[in-house]
C-alpha cells in the first residue's frame, strides 16, 4: 500500500514536472513549422480521404457496419487510428481518433439543425463548453468561437475559433467539418486577472483541434461518427509512462463525452 502512495505521489509529481517544463522557452510554446506542415499534410489526406467516403451512400460511413449491433444496443466505440510523432513532428504529437454511437428515433435532418445551433451548446455540452456563438455565417459555412474547459487532474480553459462547413449527400446522409483557426489559453477565467496567455506562455495542452462528423439515417435511427485530429506539444523523453496515460485519456474522454451529451440532446 505504501509503495503505491509513493508511485502515486511521483506519478503526480513527474506531471506538474512536465507542465511546469512547459512553460520553458519558445521552442515549447508553440508548434514548430515543420511540426504544422505535418500537421496540415495529415489533415489533407484525412479529408481527401473523408470526400471519398461521402460521395455515395453505401460508404459513407468509414467503420460501423460491422459494429451495428454493438451500436444499437447502445454502446460507444472509441478508438485510435493512431498517435504520430517523431522526425516529420519535432516537438509535437498528433492524435486521432474515431468515434460511434447511435441515436434511437433520431433523423439527419435534427442533427445537423442542433450542430447548427451553437448557442446551445453550453446547455447541451456542459461542463466542457461554456459559452460558444456564431460569428459569422453564410449558408452552410459558420465561423463560431467557444470557450471549453477540460478537466484532468488540472483544469485548462480555452478560447477557441472555428471554420465550419456542413454538407449532405440527401436528406439521410449529412457531414460536417470543423477546422480550428484560434485556440488561446486563458488564466484565471472569471476573474479580474482573466487574459489570454501569449505564443510565449502557453501550456501546448492542444494548439490544433479539427473534427469531422459524419451521420446516416437508418435502422430507425441515427448513426453518428465523429473523428477528432489534435496537435499538441510533445511528451519529454522518460516521461512517457507517466504522461502518455494522461494525455492520451483527453481525446477518448473528450469523445465519450461529447456522444454522451450528442445522444441526451437528441433524446430531448
Amino acid at each position: 500500500m505504501m509503495s503505491r502512495t509513493i508511485s502515486g505521489f511521483r506519478a503526480f509529481s513527474l506531471l506538474f514536472g512536465f507542465l511546469g517544463l512547459a512553460c520553458v522557452g519558445n521552442v515549447l510554446a508553440e508548434p514548430s513549422p515543420a511540426a504544422a506542415a505535418a500537421f496540415n499534410a495529415y489533415i489533407g489526406s484525412v479529408e481527401s480521404r473523408l470526400a471519398q467516403q461521402h460521395l455515395t451512400p453505401g460508404g459513407f460511413l468509414s467503420g460501423p457496419h460491422k459494429n451495428e449491433d454493438r451500436l444499437r444496443r447502445g454502446e460507444l466505440i472509441v478508438e485510435p487510428i493512431g498517435p504520430l510523432s517523431g522526425k516529420a513532428l519535432p516537438g509535437a504529437t498528433l492524435y486521432h481518433w474515431r468515434g460511434m454511437a447511435f441515436a434511437p428515433g433520431a433523423h439527419a435532418a435534427d442533427f445537423e439543425r442542433m450542430m447548427k445551433d451553437f448557442a446551445a451548446y453550453p446547455r447541451y455540452y456542459a461542463p466542457q463548453v461554456m459559452q460558444a456563438r456564431v460569428v459569422k455565417q453564410n449558408g452552410d459555412w459558420i465561423q463560431a468561437s467557444m470557450r471549453v474547459k477540460q478537466k484532468h487532474v488540472i483544469t485548462v480553459v480555452m478560447d477557441t475559433a472555428y471554420d465550419v462547413t456542413f454538407g449532405r449527400l440527401d436528406a439521410l446522409h449529412g457531414y460536417s467539418l470543423s477546422r480550428s483557426t484560434r485556440i488561446a489559453e486563458i488564466e484565471a477565467p472569471g476573474t479580474a486577472r482573466e487574459r489570454a496567455l501569449d505564443a510565449r506562455e502557453e501550456h501546448g495542452f492542444l494548439w490544433r483541434l479539427n473534427t469531422y462528423w459524419t451521420f446516416e439515417e437508418r435502422d430507425g435511427g441515427l448513426y453518428m461518427q465523429i473523428e477528432s485530429v489534435t496537435l499538441t506539444r510533445s511528451i519529454p523523453t522518460g516521461l512517457g509512462w507517466v504522461v502518455g496515460p494522461f494525455v492520451e485519456s483527453v481525446p477518448r474522454e473528450s469523445l465519450e463525452f461529447t456522444l454522451r451529451s450528442t445522444l441526451n440532446a437528441l433524446r430531448r
